[in-house]
């Protein structure tokens, strides 16, 4: 941790030190209760207010040009009177061009999320009174100079907090009847030194901030699945995917608190599997200057640290990546799982992104995503595996572990395996709308 926290640390100061861009965003942006109505209090020049919660700015043509290869997105955050830990992203985002406003909502617009930060238990009362962020984000210069793109779409930069002030009102001086929350700034650093250049054309948004969890998506403990498919008008080479998940669910024995494994696969190959935390978060205690069950009185070990927490308040969440040599044109499908989470008494969820850059013998495009979330259940199982989805099911197929076809059924909703011996099995599921996956079934 400490080695990373150098290496942004030296990215932000050589970027400062060398011949820099510095492109500000948003600057001391004051952000309101987020279960509040929308309110009306005066609005920064330059800025939208899309919600409490939300800021969004058009990036000129000047500003988009001015981008060096080498970036770097510094966020800033300074409490106000929400003294708890909330989650905060950013997105950029395409709105068709000349389109001189939009919603928070709008079908017309895309986005990617680029950075997504934990705050820290903060009273403003004390010092340290602002948490930075920083993140590597050079693979936005090809999005950023991508003539095609800027002809189709105007590039917005949005930085959401979201906070509540109910308990800061009463624990925290100078709050009571008070709801603004936060204060955030977004800038961005770039330079040529040292920077290696891609010739990236093609942007994929799959998930953007995607809630999952398995009672109002997939229904069933020890099945959480989602599935998306997106289509390549032309093959795609060195794709390379960006992903970026937060579990939370504070009640007790909630996902915040249990470290899961997850698993991203594309067409049926796993490509990506890891499992949140695993870190200290003693070097942002520094940032917890309101007491907390978090950080508690005395420093912990790293042993102590990596045995629950799944994210540090005060710190930056790691954006993932894996790349594929090649992708073909025609339909993919991405499935993310986390066989097993519980979300215990139906409360908590992942928060999801995802997307993907390469390069294609095309400009830049977006294309629709459909997404479905299946329940594959129960997995273990004695005899019938049932398959539940908004999607109807065209059919499914049993496979060994040789890959010998067993069955198969069509438009039906199960297959049966109590024939089958004791061991590891395959569906192959295909939906009425066209997608298809495998997933992997244990007969016991």
């Amino acid at each position: 941790m400490y080695k990373k926290l150098f290496f942004f640390s030296f990215l932000i100061t050589h970027l400062i030190f060398a011949q820099t861009t510095m492109t500000n965003i948003i600057s001391d942006a004051v952000y309101y209760d987020g279960y509040a109505a929308m309110v009306s209090n005066p609005v920064p020049a330059g800025l939208t207010r899309l919600t409490n919660a939300r800021y969004t700015r058009k990036l000129t043509d000047a500003e988009l040009d001015a981008f060096k290869a080498k970036i770097a997105m510094r966020v800033t955050i300074a409490p106000l009177c929400d003294n708890y830990d909330r989650l905060g992203e950013v997105f950029l985002t395409m709105v068709p061009k000349n389109q001189s406003t939009y919603t928070i909502n709008d079908p017309n617009v895309k986005r990617i999320e680029v950075g997504r930060y934990i705050t820290p238990f903060m009273n403003k009362n004390r010092t340290p009174s602002e948490v930075p962020y920083t993140y590597n984000v050079s693979n936005l210069y090809n999005i950023f100079h991508d003539t095609a793109l800027r002809s189709m779409y105007d590039l917005y930069m949005e930085l959401d907090v979201f906070g509540v002030p109910y308990a800061a009102q009463t624990q925290v001086a100078g709050c009571a009847n008070r709801i603004d929350v936060f204060s955030g700034t977004l800038t961005f650093f770039s330079t040529d030194t040292g920077a290696t250049p891609t010739d990236s054309n093609t942007i994929i948004p799959i998930l953007s901030y995607s809630t999952l969890n398995n009672y109002n998506n997939t229904d069933v403990t020890g099945e959480t699945v989602r599935i998306v498919t997106f289509n390549l008008p032309n093959p795609v080479t060195d794709a390379r995917f960006f992903v970026i998940s937060t579990p939370h669910g504070a009640n007790s024995g909630g996902e915040e608190y249990i470290r899961r494994q997850n698993y991203t696969y594309i067409d049926d190959v796993q490509v990506l599997t890891y499992t949140p935390g695993g870190i200290s978060c003693e070097p942002y205690r520094v940032y917890n200057t309101q007491g907390n069950g978090i950080y508690g009185a005395t420093p912990k070990t790293f042993a102590d640290w990596t045995s629950w927490n799944n994210w540090c308040p005060g710190n930056s969440v790691p954006i993932r990546e894996f790349t594929l040599p090649n992708l073909t044109a025609g339909n993919h499908t991405l499935k993310h799982t986390i066989p097993t989470a519980v979300f215990n008494q139906q409360q908590g969820y992942v928060m999801l992104s995802v997307y993907m850059q390469g390069k294609s013998n095309t400009t830049l495009n977006i294309k629709e995503i459909k997404t479905v979330d299946v329940n594959i259940y129960p997995n273990p199982t004695a005899d019938l595996v049932n398959i539940k989805s908004k999607v109807d099911v065209s059919s499914i197929s049993l496979f060994n572990i040789e890959g010998r076809k067993l069955s198969e059924t069509y438009k039906e909703n199960s297959i049966d395996l109590s024939p089958y011996t004791t061991g590891v099995y395959f569906l192959h599921i295909v939906l009425k709308d066209g997608t298809t996956f495998k997933h992997k079934i244990i007969k016991k």
